[in-house]
This record gives structure tokens, C-alpha cells and sequence, in this order.
């Protein structure tokens, strides 16, 4: 699979380094990798992508976009467009990082699994389906969160 990645940080109001935004481009391509072989779908979107852009954004955005597109209020964390964008909510990701200890890259690597995974035909309205697609995400989280990941993003 030959994805190319685009990652852009289109807000301010979390700290996103920019060595974080080329390291998540590099390693989301093995995401992607790893989401098609939890593939839910033979066919699936992302599958067929050669190009996947990622937008980290703000509170107000996330909330705009979430209202636009799925008629729900409110910030949220991810949100997955089959045509190839997943937009990511930064404040969202800075909130849940601090409520479960984690750093926020880790979180913010979790949400970009979180979109290839739906791209890869998961999805999570229902208990089972969520319970699955979570199983998925903290296995590749997991395997992706290695050392040489965070030297990068600590570069």
C-alpha cells in the first residue's frame, strides 16, 4: 500500500510541534497498513486512498464540523470522512490525554488509528461493533508506540 499522508495543524489552542506532525505523517502510513488488516471491509475506503489528509483542529471547528456533517453539537474527538480526511479534535485530545495520563501524542496517534479504522470499515454505534474497533486501536497503538516514535517526537 503507497498512501500518502498529509497531517496539518490548523489551530492554536493546543501545542502541536511540528516534529509531531511529520512523525505522525510517518507513521501513519504503517497504521494504515495495520487498520486494513483489521479491515472489517475487502473494498474498503481506505483501501482504494492514495492520499489521506488529517486536520487537527480546535474546539470551535471540531463542534462546526460535527454539526455540519453528523447534525450532533459539541466537540468531538474524530471524525472520518470516506474520501480520505479524518479531522482531529486537538483541545479533545489535550482533555482525554490529561483525564487517562497519557501524553498527548500517544492520544493523538489513538484518534488517527481511531479514522483509519473507520476508513478500513469499523464502526462503533453499537456495543459490539465499539468493543471490536477499540480491541483494534490499543493493539496498534500499542505496536506503534515505540521507542524510536517518541525520540521522534521528541526531536
Amino acid at each position: 500500500m503507497s498512501l500518502e499522508v498529509i497531517i496539518g495543524n490548523n489551530q492554536e489552542a493546543t501545542e502541536i510541534r511540528e516534529s509531531w506532525l511529520t512523525a505522525f505523517e510517518i507513521v501513519s502510513q504503517e497504521a494504515a497498513r495495520l487498520a486494513l488488516v483489521h479491515a472489517s471491509e475487502e473494498d474498503s475506503p481506505l483501501s482504494l486512498l492514495a492520499t489521506l489528509e488529517i486536520a487537527i483542529v480546535d474546539d470551535a471547528t471540531s463542534d462546526q464540523v460535527h454539526r455540519d456533517f453528523m447534525d450532533i453539537e459539541g466537540p468531538t474527538d474524530v471524525i472520518t470522512f470516506h474520501h480520505g480526511e479524518i479531522v482531529i479534535g486537538a483541545e479533545v485530545a489535550e482533555r482525554q490525554a490529561a483525564e487517562y495520563d497519557e501524553p498527548l501524542a500517544r492520544e493523538i496517534l489513538r484518534y488517527i488509528v481511531h479514522g483509519l479504522l473507520h476508513l478500513a470499515g469499523h464502526e462503533d454505534a453499537e456495543p459490539d461493533e465499539r468493543a471490536k474497533m477499540e480491541a483494534a486501536q490499543e493493539a496498534i497503538v500499542a505496536q506503534l508506540w515505540t521507542a524510536d516514535l517518541r525520540e521522534r517526537l521528541n526531536a
